[in-house]
C-alpha cells in the first residue's frame, strides 16, 4: 500500500456501553482528521474518508452505507471476527480489512479454562446452593485426563489448546485443513472429521470464525455424535450453534452441559430456556475483555494507523474469502 501521508478516519461506535466512543483516541487525532459516528450518521461521514475503524463489532451498518464509500482504503475490526464487515461489495473491493488479532487470546484462553474447570467442579451447583444455605456433600469432576476438541485453529484456538494443555487435557484441533503434531493442538482434524473429533471428545470448544462452512457447525447431527457426558464451549460466534438444537439435547440429557458467551441474537432473550438450565453457565459476550482491553485495541490500531500513513505492511490483513489472518502475517 502506497504511503497516503494523510488520513480521514471515520469511527463507527454504539450510544454507549462496551462499544461506545473508544478511549485515549487522542493520539489518533494527532495524526488524521477523525470523525465520530453511530450507525445513524455512518453515510453522511463516509464521503471523502479513506479509513473506517468499526469499533461496534455488533454492527453490520457498512453494508447498507457502503455506496457512500467512496474513497475508502482501508476497515479495521476492533474485534477478532469480521463477519460483520465481510459484505459482498467489501470482499469484492480492493479495500484493505484488518481485524485486532492478539489482543484477545490469553484472556480467552483463560476464560475457557475457568469455564472448563466451573463445569467438571459443578461450581454453579454451589452457588446455587450456597444461595438457598445448604449444606450438601458432592463429588466432582478432574479435569486433568480428560480430551478437548477445540474447533479452530487460529491464534485463540491455539491459545485455548495451550491453556488447556497445561491443565493436564488432551487436546485435538479442528480446522479447515488437517495435519499432524501440530505444537498447539495436536492432531488437526479437518472439518469433514468433525463427528468423529465430537465423539471422542469430553469437552468441545469452538473458536472458529463465523464463515459459510462454520455457521451451524453444531446442530442436531454433531450434538449427536457428542457423548452424553460430554460439555460444549462456546466463546466463537453465536450461530456456530444450532440454539434450538442444543436446547433439546441439554434439556433430554444427550449432552451434559454447556457454558455459552455468545449467542445468535444478543442479548440473549429473556424468554430463552437457556436461562434457567441448571447445566448451562451462560455469559454476556465477555470472554476476551479484561481490564485495559480497549485501550489495546487503540493501540493496536493507533500502531496500523502509523503503518498506513507510512506506507508500510499492515497488521493483521484478513483474507476476505474466508475471514481470517493468514498464519505467518504481520
Amino acid at each position: 500500500m502506497s504511503s497516503p501521508r494523510s488520513a480521514t478516519i471515520v469511527v463507527l461506535h454504539s450510544h454507549s456501553g462496551d462499544t461506545g466512543r473508544p478511549p485515549a483516541t487522542d493520539v489518533l487525532e494527532d495524526l488524521a482528521e477523525v470523525r465520530y459516528v453511530t450507525e445513524k450518521d455512518l453515510v453522511s461521514a463516509l464521503p471523502g474518508a479513506d479509513v473506517l475503524l468499526v469499533w461496534d463489532f455488533r454492527s453490520h451498518a457498512l453494508a447498507s452505507a457502503w455506496p457512500a464509500a467512496d474513497a475508502l482504503r482501508w476497515v479495521h475490526a476492533s474485534s477478532a471476527g469480521v463477519n460483520h464487515v465481510l459484505s459482498p461489495e467489501v470482499v469484492a473491493s480492493e479495500v484493505v480489512v484488518t481485524n485486532s488479532r492478539g489482543i484477545f487470546d490469553a484472556p480467552m484462553s483463560e476464560y475457557v479454562l475457568a469455564l472448563a474447570l466451573a463445569l467438571a467442579k459443578d461450581l454453579p451447583g454451589t452457588l446455587r446452593l450456597q444461595h438457598e444455605r445448604r449444606w450438601r456433600h458432592r463429588e466432582t469432576e478432574r479435569l486433568g485426563g480428560k480430551h478437548a476438541l477445540v474447533a479452530g485453529t487460529g491464534p485463540i484456538g491455539r491459545a485455548i489448546g495451550r491453556t488447556l494443555a497445561a491443565a493436564g487435557m488432551t487436546v485435538t484441533g479442528v480446522g479447515r485443513r488437517a495435519r499432524e503434531s501440530d505444537p498447539d493442538l495436536g492432531t488437526v482434524l479437518s472439518m469433514d472429521r468433525l463427528a468423529e473429533g465430537l465423539a471422542a471428545a469430553d469437552y468441545v470448544v469452538l473458536a472458529a470464525p463465523l464463515t459459510d462452512a462454520t455457521r451451524g457447525m453444531i446442530g442436531a447431527a454433531a450434538l449427536s455424535a457428542m457423548r452424553p457426558t460430554a460439555r460444549l464451549i462456546n466463546v466463537g460466534r453465536g450461530p456456530l450453534v444450532v440454539q434450538e438444537d442444543l436446547v433439546a439435547a441439554l434439556s433430554e440429557g444427550r449432552i451434559a452441559g454447556a457454558a455459552l458467551d455468545v449467542f445468535a441474537d444478543e442479548p440473549l432473550a429473556d424468554s430463552s430456556p437457556l436461562w434457567a438450565m441448571d447445566n448451562v453457565i451462560v455469559s454476556p459476550h465477555m470472554s476476551g475483555d479484561v481490564v485495559g482491553w480497549r485501550a489495546e485495541l487503540v493501540a493496536l490500531f493507533h500502531d496500523n494507523l502509523t503503518r498506513y500513513l507510512d506506507g508500510r505492511p499492515l497488521r493483521n490483513v484478513v483474507d476476505k474469502r474466508h475471514g481470517y489472518v493468514r498464519e505467518g502475517a504481520p
